[in-house]
């Protein structure tokens, strides 16, 4: 199976490896659109600031790339918020492939949130084998809206999706590399889709 991790300057690149690793596959990692298109599972990491990690895929042509693709994609974090219609980070359009907006976390919380809290309402084989309540590593200022596409939610002053699901395209906001071994056996449910 050939996996490819999206390399546009804007990931958790290494810890992502080290979890595919240790589940007994290897990756690679690319910005290269041919081989990113003949992957059998795409992972598009994020970590960073929405609307430059966007002119980076721009300046690519992974904007235009990444939608098109057919295959199993997994989005993490920024990755993740990155695959909607717009950010307020910035202010920027996202990728377009879940028709919902990236908003920031009220004055009411510490933000970012940051460290461990709880998934659940899971409704997605990305979760096969995975209790309700599991706690999973987040670090984040903004999020998406509860919407249609919602597979998972958490609480953290709202209830927010937590993860997003339409089609081939799947988006974590936790960490599933940093959460030990329930992350890991969710970035495997993902690997045998």
């Amino acid at each position: 199976m050939k996996i490819v991790i999206i390399n546009y300057g804007a990931g958790n690149i290494q810890s992502i490896m080290f979890a595919i690793e240790r589940l007994g596959f290897k990756a690679v990692l690319s910005n290269n659109p041919e081989e990113i298109q003949s992957a059998d599972k795409v992972i598009f990491p994020g970590v960073g600031e929405a609307s430059s990690a966007m002119t980076k895929l721009q300046e690519s042509g992974l904007d235009n790339l990444i939608p098109q693709l057919e295959q199993p994609v997994l989005g993490i974090c920024l990755g993740m918020q990155l695959m909607c219609n717009s950010t307020e980070e910035g202010n920027a359009k996202g990728l377009g492939i879940f028709d919902v907006d990236v908003i920031k976390f009220t004055q009411n919380v510490k933000v970012p949130q940051m460290g461990w809290n709880q998934i659940y309402d899971l409704k997605s084989d990305l979760f096969k084998g995975i209790s309700e309540n599991e706690f999973m590593y987040l670090v984040h200022s903004f999020y998406a809206p509860d919407c249609e596409y919602a597979v998972a939610k958490t609480n953290y002053d709202i209830e927010y999706a937590s993860a997003l699901q339409k089609d081939n395209f799947y988006g974590t906001q936790f960490h599933p590399e940093k959460s030990g071994d329930v992350g890991e056996k969710i970035l495997g449910n993902f690997l045998k889709m």
